[in-house]
């Protein structure tokens, strides 16, 4: 098995239980190019990826196997997330306003956000203080950062979801793609570069980016 299944339940268990985040309501390797304008277009970096994820559909999507590849198959290197289904995108930010799509029709359960490129590879996104995600289990939404989380109400099971990053106003925002409605803000402090965070515990998930913002956010 390519986790171990204690050691899965544990990552899961640090984002459901943690009582506290601010938040406001309303590889290769990352590409040594950064982006700091907008229209972000990335694809899965296949060298961050734990062996129990396989990339399809030419690098934008990923599916969780539960009996994935033996970590002693897959080409070692220090990007590659050794402990926690993540997986990174390949393009690194260092500013700017950028916006991509998720569809998550096909999952219970997973963390989508981003998480600062150097981020250590033995952690699980949303656990510790290089990462902000928003994730989904057990059919509830919560934003997660530093191993605190906080519930996100009124999301529902939409097909798809929109997340939108403002680097230097320091806002991670779950999208409403359909109502073109911000949902849930996280605040932070970027000071160093970030990529697309994914985290996989069942089924696939499918990444659009390349994407305008949408018009009139509420």
């Amino acid at each position: 098995m390519a986790i171990p299944v204690k050691a899965a339940r544990l990552c899961r268990l640090a984002g459901r239980t943690v009582p506290s985040l601010s938040v406001t309501h309303r590889p290769r390797r990352c590409y040594l190019s950064t982006s700091t304008g907008n229209n972000l277009q990335f694809r899965l970096d296949e060298l961050t990826a734990h062996s129990s994820l396989d990339l399809f559909k030419k690098n934008t999507a990923v599916i969780y196997r539960m009996l994935g590849l033996d970590p002693t198959q897959v080409p070692s290197n220090p990007e590659r997330f050794r402990d926690w289904a993540v997986v990174f995108g390949d393009e690194k930010i260092s500013g700017g306003r950028h916006y991509w799509e998720v569809t998550v029709k096909k999952s219970q359960e997973f963390r989508l956000g981003v998480a600062e490129a150097l981020m250590s590879r033995e952690d699980c996104v949303g656990t510790n203080s290089s990462s902000w995600v928003f994730g989904y289990a057990q059919r509830k939404w919560f934003a997660m950062t530093s191993n605190k989380i906080v519930p996100v109400a009124l999301v529902g099971k939409p097909e798809r979801i929109g997340i939108l990053l403002d680097y230097e106003a320091g806002l991670l925002e779950l999208m409403d793609v359909e109502k073109h409605a911000i949902i849930y803000s996280i605040r932070a402090q970027f000071k160093t570069t970030l990529c697309p965070a994914f985290g996989l515990w069942d089924g696939e998930l499918l990444t659009h980016s390349g994407l305008e913002e949408p018009e009139g956010l509420k």
